[in-house]
């Protein structure tokens, strides 16, 4: 089930929140997210975009020992720019997949193998610095 907060209209100011509390986060390039989203396909929850990256919602817990390629688990504690419900245009943070009632977070080995898969892909292809500029704060 979604995350009624998330859900909730409010204005189109992205909302800080702390990551590890109802969900982990995953922040991956976006010349790598984009493959990952075609790999994933219906299989992917919530996505957020900004400028320079995605970041996959993945269940509480599930990425404290991650250490997948091009990609990088967010810290517990790290808060990350949540934009208002249905807000899908940017450059700032703006939702790729919007909530859906259903379907709220990825499942960490979906990401995880969708990942491997799409890094296989880009190894020929300069990957962004996952420090660049980011909705992580």
């Amino acid at each position: 089930m979604a995350d009624p907060d998330l859900l909730t209209p409010s204005t189109t100011v992205c909302e800080p929140r702390v990551v590890g509390v109802e969900w982990d986060a995953v922040r991956v390039p976006r010349s790598v997210g984009l493959l990952v989203l075609d790999i994933l396909g219906a299989r992917s929850g919530a996505v957020i975009e900004d400028e320079n990256a995605f970041y996959w919602l993945l269940p509480a817990e599930s990425t404290q020992s991650w250490t997948t390629v091009n990609s990088q688990a967010l810290p517990a504690g790290t808060t990350l720019a949540v934009p208002p419900a249905r807000l899908t245009i940017g450059p700032e943070s703006h939702w790729r997949i919007c909530p859906g009632d259903d379907q709220l977070r990825t499942p960490a080995a979906a990401l995880r193998a969708a990942l491997e898969d799409a890094s296989a892909t880009a190894a020929a292809q300069p990957t962004a610095d996952l420090d660049a500029g980011s909705a992580v704060q």
